[in-house]
């Protein structure tokens, strides 16, 4: 049973930094193309996308084009806004998604350890009752 945990603690943190690494880079990449007509034309053609079959399978395709629906708005106003407007925000953005990265990751860290210490606290062999001291 630790062993699930310690498994599941690591798949976990490796998908969580994966995400946290693409938005980071999504993040710089929004940066050096906000104030050119790119974001603007690129969210565009993005809000056009139509919903995959199979992702209609999974969620509600109504959720998916809200969410197209407001990054096409929150697009619309960094391209209007220009690169000035975002420099500021960009400055203390990247720095916060790694701190929420780390705060998460210790968050897993602490569950995944409280997890190990009640396997092996409440875990007892055959024919022995009561808690192990």
């Amino acid at each position: 049973m630790k062993l699930l945990i310690w498994t599941a603690f690591a798949l976990l943190a490796i998908f969580w930094t994966g995400a946290t690494l693409i938005s980071v880079e999504l993040t710089e990449w929004l940066a050096t193309t906000v104030g050119t007509s790119q974001v603007t034309d690129a969210a565009a053609s993005v809000g056009q996308w139509p919903v995959p079959a199979w992702l209609a399978l999974w969620v509600d395709t109504a959720w998916i084009e809200a969410i197209q629906a407001s990054w096409l708005q929150v697009m619309d106003w960094l391209g209007a806004s220009g690169p000035g407007a975002l420099g500021s925000v960009l400055s203390w953005l990247i720095p916060l998604i790694w701190v929420v990265w780390g705060a998460v990751l210790l968050l897993m860290l602490v569950a995944a350890t409280a997890g190990h210490f009640l396997v092996g606290r409440f875990s007892r062999p055959a024919g022995q009752a009561g808690l192990r001291t």
